[in-house]
């Protein structure tokens, strides 16, 4: 499988560790960045490795940052783009299960190499299951700003 995979500074060696183990799992991998601990803005490479998984450069994505947090919002921002942000492996293999993410943001702050491992295991394990999830994901894709509950 072809995984992106981006982060922040702060991420930045908890990428560089993901990107080896990845490869030597057998994956194809694309390393959108950065190439360093120096400091960069998390939106940057948020945005870019949504456009790959988007556009199908990649089948999955792995963002990172310290928190997680804002480089999954800006995943997020693109509409084509499902991006959930786990601690554990659990909520790793739910995402693709129930939510059919594509991508998954994890904060370096927050997990450690093993951890990581072990969400994005699970999460590349699961397949989406469709069903009586495919209506909300749908709605996933096309956003409405006021909408009544179902």
């Amino acid at each position: 499988m072809r995984i992106a995979i981006a982060s922040d500074h702060a991420a930045f060696a908890l990428k560089r560790g993901l990107s080896i183990w990845l490869a030597e799992q057998g994956h194809d991998v694309l390393d959108l960045g950065p190439d360093s601990d120096a400091r960069v803005d998390y939106p940057d490479y948020g945005y870019a490795l949504a456009d790959a998984v988007a556009s199908g450069d990649a089948e999955r994505g792995v963002a990172l940052c310290g928190s997680g947090i804002g480089i999954s919002i800006a995943v997020n921002r693109n509409p084509a783009v499902r991006c959930a942000l786990v601690s554990e492996p659990l909520s790793a293999a739910l995402a693709r299960e129930h939510n059919d993410a594509d991508v998954l943001a994890m904060g370096a702050r927050l997990v450690g190499e093993d951890m990581a491992r072990a969400c994005i295991s699970a999460f590349l394990a699961t397949d989406f299951a469709g069903g009586r999830h495919q209506p909300r994901v749908d709605k996933l894709g096309a956003p409405a700003f006021v909408r009544e509950p179902a």
